[in-house]
């Protein structure tokens, strides 16, 4: 696994993030492609050109707190991202979710979980841009009914713009991008809260807007399923690292 850094010629770029929030390909924002949709189709003619083989992929590790980390997973060529966390001792990403173009399952956190983690990564991580692990990572996010979701919507789209370089004047993903994934309200989520303090989805009348997250039941305790005591240890960490920084600031 890479560190950040590895993205550092992809925070300000176009093409990129057209690619990652899936606008290439009709979602949300395709409409504003304008000129660049000709360099996303020549581009796309030369990867045509590529060997299958070729591993593409890019395995980012965002430091949370020590030995705690979200790792982002990203593969433009193939429309494919997921994320996991690794906690001390382990040697491979826990997933949580993903989303591709085929059976995406990407909400794996709430709004509240990724704006902590979000903030313990920029103080941990002081040399990021402001707002690249949020841009980045809010795709694995939704907003319900008791969310401030107009506080996440312009969290969003504060940390896209702050990436955009000055004299780009093309498209550039929006927090309204975003929401139109990522909004569930009124679609009757409900959540359920264990003694340990793990939360999951429950049962859904079969005509609501499938909330597609394999966050949907509780800690079996035997490996199976969404790892909730692995997500849990992140958030720990990720509040023990803003303490710190609250304390030293």
């Amino acid at each position: 696994m890479t560190t950040p850094s590895a993205l550092h010629e992809l925070w300000h770029d176009p093409e990129f993030w057209a690619r990652y929030t899936f606008a290439h390909e009709d979602g949300p924002g395709a409409d504003r492609l304008g000129a660049l949709q000709d360099l996303l189709d020549e581009h796309d003619d030369l990867d045509d050109d590529v060997d299958d083989e070729d591993d593409t992929s890019l395995d980012v590790a965002f430091e949370v707190d020590a030995g705690h980390h979200v790792v982002l997973s990203i593969d433009v060529s193939i429309d494919l991202h997921s994320l996991g966390v690794t906690t001390p001792g382990t040697t491979e990403p826990a997933e949580l979710g993903w989303d591709d173009l085929a059976h995406w399952h990407p909400y794996a956190l709430r709004w509240s979980e990724l704006d902590l983690i979000c903030r313990a990564i920029a103080a941990r991580n002081p040399e990021l841009p402001p707002g690249a692990a949020l841009a980045l990572l809010c795709r694995f996010a939704a907003v319900f009914d008791d969310d401030d979701v107009d506080q996440a919507l312009a969290a969003v789209d504060e940390a896209y713009a702050a990436l955009r370089p000055a004299d780009w004047a093309g498209y550039w993903p929006r927090g309204t991008d975003w929401l139109e994934r990522a909004d569930f309200r009124g679609e009757n989520v409900t959540w359920q809260r264990d003694e340990a303090g793990n939360l999951w989805t429950g049962e859904r009348d079969v005509d609501a807007e499938p909330f597609y997250s394999t966050r949907i039941g509780p800690d079996t305790g035997a490996g199976d399923g969404f790892p909730h005591a692995q997500l849990r240890a992140v958030l720990d960490a990720a509040t023990a690292t803003l303490a710190r920084s609250a304390t030293s600031g």
